[in-house]
């Protein structure tokens, strides 16, 4: 199950010899050695205990440079299938270590994982696109998760029931599933594996990872550190098993029964292909799919600090976040002065390499990113609105070769959420503008299209803000209050409603979807007296 834009950017060579020699550049080649990834031969893209691959080479394509920076050696079918044999019996050694010590497991490798925080922070750049700071703070989201896992680790509780019947009491028992699959996609290639492995790992479960086509070198080097934490402490290595490869290796994955739960990101097209697939063997899933998210500013809104937080939401990551802001609802009386300051901040953000400390935007992650917002913004104009900004590719020396495309707001002719060209999710910088009288109006347009991840409100009257968050509010998994529709913390359950999946992960009560639930009735007395008073004696 492939995700996003990965389909059709994925390069898969046949047969192909594994000793041919890649000539990197020597940035790519700094990045790649201090992560302990081979810079001279082919890259071994299986773990279950052992390093290996057989099946198709994966090209992984710098998307600011268009550079090769490496030969992936994917999974064969074979591959994967033992290595679930394998994830199945590291889960019957996991599940009898204590949580406590699976969470000073976890201890560890927050350590290991911080200490190769900026290391595995720039291949985040490298491989995927986003600037410097938002590829190190990814990895800081594995690192503050492994945190929040740790102190789980001592919490995961059940609860005690009062029985009606003397002498009885009733327990509800949280235990590991057993083997969890993570499908994962580019635009967040650490993160959120981070979020599924830390709790579903504390909750005594292994893990069979697999990552983008797209972006398999941070999966590579995720995992070398997970590897190496659990090789050091005796654990067996397939309880985070790693399988790189295309589409026949997630629909296997998504189809076993092996697998009782499986937590896919990716578009709303394949979740539901993957809802349908694994509730048809009636298996669980966590869904974290599309998010065409609004930000609504009232009258009375802080622009000083509604702006910037529109510029970062629409702009951040080049709009390929799923929490980013890709509706714009403004009050009428506030609209040309809104406008004019974010146009003023588009016009001074500063496009380049991801990796230099100064830049804001960095590429789309494939050729056919680009292609998308093309057409996005290619049916804007066809659709009469009007662009305010943006609306082409970077096309200066520097920004030729890779997927670099200019920031864009839109003012469509008129809002219809019904309308394509609001209702659909463009993974790109695209920001559509409509302009509205009463809150009510605004709310009801965050609500009527089919996503509903994140949304958020700019207002200082508590009467909207209650408005807001309650029943007559927004319908999305985030509903903020002052801040942008971007950005989420880790202590929280993440997720959103309707076509975005339903699902939850990170904080909350997130965790209790890794563990199956057991209610359990216990008689201590001398009598075995029936429920609701049922008398079945002779």
């Amino acid at each position: 199950m492939l995700s996003r834009t990965a389909v059709a950017s994925l390069r898969c060579v046949r047969g192909t010899s594994k000793s041919s020699v890649r000539n990197l550049s020597a940035r790519a080649s700094t990045i790649l050695s201090a992560l302990d990834i081979p810079v001279t031969t082919e890259v071994p893209g299986v773990y279950d205990g052992r390093w290996g691959g057989t099946g198709d080479i994966l090209e992984s394509v710098c998307p600011s440079t268009g550079e090769v920076l490496a030969r992936v050696q994917s999974a064969s079918p074979r591959e994967l299938h033992d290595a679930l044999d394998k994830s199945k019996e590291a889960h019957l050694f996991l599940r009898k270590l204590p949580a406590p010590r699976r969470g000073d497991l976890l201890r560890q490798l927050r350590e290991a994982l911080a200490a190769k925080r900026d290391a595995l922070g720039a291949l985040v750049s490298l491989e995927m696109g986003k600037i410097k700071t938002e590829g190190v703070g990814e990895v800081q989201e594995f690192v503050d998760i492994c945190d929040y896992a740790i102190g789980l680790s001592r919490m995961m509780n059940g609860r005690v029931v009062a029985s009606e019947r003397p002498g009885h009491s009733i327990l509800e028992v949280p235990n590991p599933l057993g083997t969890v699959g993570v499908l994962t996609a580019f635009n967040f290639p650490v993160a959120v594996y981070g979020w599924n492995f830390s709790l579903s790992f504390a909750a005594g479960n292994a893990n069979v990872w697999k990552p983008s086509p797209t972006t398999p070198l941070c999966a590579i080097a995720v995992t070398k550190i997970i590897a190496d934490v659990l090789e050091r402490n005796g654990i067996p290595g397939a309880v985070s098993t790693l399988v790189t490869g295309g589409k026949d290796l997630g629909e296997a994955i998504v189809n076993s029964a092996d697998i009782p739960l499986v937590s896919f990101t990716g578009s709303e097209a394949v979740g539901r292909v993957v809802g349908k697939a694994v509730q048809s063997r009636f298996g669980k899933t966590i869904l974290e799919l599309g998010g065409n998210n609004a930000s609504i500013i009232m009258p009375d809104a802080d622009l000083s600090m509604a702006v910037p937080a529109v510029f970062f939401g629409a702009v951040g990551t080049a709009g390929q976040r799923c929490t980013s802001t890709r509706r714009l609802y403004l009050h009428r009386d506030i609209a040309p002065c809104f406008l004019d300051a974010l146009q003023k901040l588009y016009a001074s953000v500063r496009v380049g390499d991801p990796l230099v400390a100064s830049t804001l935007l960095g590429p789309l992650h494939t050729r056919t990113a680009v292609d998308t917002y093309s057409s996005a913004v290619k049916c804007l104009r066809d659709n009469g609105a009007q662009i305010l900004t943006g609306g082409q590719r970077y096309d200066q020396d520097g920004l030729r070769q890779g997927n670099f495309v200019q920031p864009t707001i839109a003012v469509p002719k008129s809002v219809d959420p019904t309308d394509t060209i609001w209702s659909t999710e463009t993974f790109a910088p695209v920001l559509n503008v409509g302009v509205f009288d009463e809150l009510e109006q605004a709310i009801g347009w965050n609500n009527a299209v089919p996503q509903g991840l994140s949304s958020s409100l700019w207002t200082r009257d508590m009467r909207n803000i209650g408005k807001w968050i309650g029943p007559e509010g927004s319908d999305a998994g985030i509903v903020n209050v002052n801040v942008g529709t971007s950005g989420a913390e880790i202590g929280a359950a993440f997720g959103g409603n309707k076509s975005t999946g339903w699902g939850r992960e990170s904080g909350g009560d997130a965790w209790k979807q890794y563990v199956r639930w057991s209610a359990c009735t216990i008689n201590f007395s001398d009598a075995a007296p029936l429920a609701q008073g049922v008398d079945f004696s002779t």
